[in-house]
């Protein structure tokens, strides 16, 4: 079974559609090796002094989300997308996670890349990011970058927040209920027999005794 990285990116380079998210579908490397393509640092070294001498290469923090293979939602922290063209017009696009010890290929796009790595693998890989690093031949290059938390992160943090604010609502509808003689349970008070009321008792009536009277009628009543 093919499997598939799904990243969702906001499109700043489009000034009148920066705010809206893009979906791109990358080929998975797992479909053609046994383990993902560990990227040499000098390619990132590369990358890093090419965005500083050129204009057609460029920095941005634009990812919000990455999903894999299984569906899984992935923390964007991690990742980097490198989108570039070169002079002939083709399309590189690689989906990159990164660590404090390596980095690794994990898919790319458009299928016909695919192909090509599948037909002369690591030949391929080192080929092209070579490509990707030579700014005469390339016509742009942007590495995208994570911005902010994740959509998922800020679903999941938006539903805590919401469950939070109901458990406030529900305590703070509990403290303007009635307070009943400092309880939030009904009383089981004696009432009157005649007029319904609430039968006060009057204290010191007698020991082991005590008297029982209605504020509204006067009934009274010894216990």
């Amino acid at each position: 079974m093919i499997s598939f990285f799904r990243i969702f990116t906001l499109t700043p380079w489009d000034t009148l559609n920066s705010d809206i998210l893009t979906e791109v579908k990358l080929f998975s490397l797992k479909n053609i090796f046994k383990k993902y393509p560990v990227i040499e640092p000098e390619f990132f070294d590369d990358i890093l002094s090419n965005l500083y001498k050129f204009k057609h290469y460029s920095w941005v923090e634009s990812i919000k989300r990455i999903i894999g293979p299984n569906a899984e939602d992935y923390d964007i922290e991690p990742w980097n997308f490198v989108w570039g063209m070169d002079n002939e017009r083709r399309i590189y696009q690689f989906l990159i996670q990164k660590s404090k010890e390596k980095a690794i290929l994990v898919a790319l796009a458009p299928p016909e890349l695919g192909k090509l790595f599948k037909q002369y693998k690591k030949e391929a890989i080192i080929r092209t990011l070579s490509l990707l690093n030579n700014p005469e031949k390339m016509k742009f290059l942007m590495v995208l970058a994570p911005k902010g938390k994740s959509i998922a992160e800020e679903r999941q943090l938006l539903q805590i927040n919401r469950k939070e604010l109901e458990k406030l609502k529900f305590n703070n509808m509990l403290k303007q209920m009635p307070n009943i003689k400092g309880q939030w349970f009904p009383t089981f008070e004696a009432k009157c027999p005649i007029c319904n009321g609430m039968l006060t008792e009057i204290k010191d009536y007698g020991v082991g005794f005590g008297k029982l009277v209605c504020p509204k009628c006067g009934y009274n009543k010894i216990k």
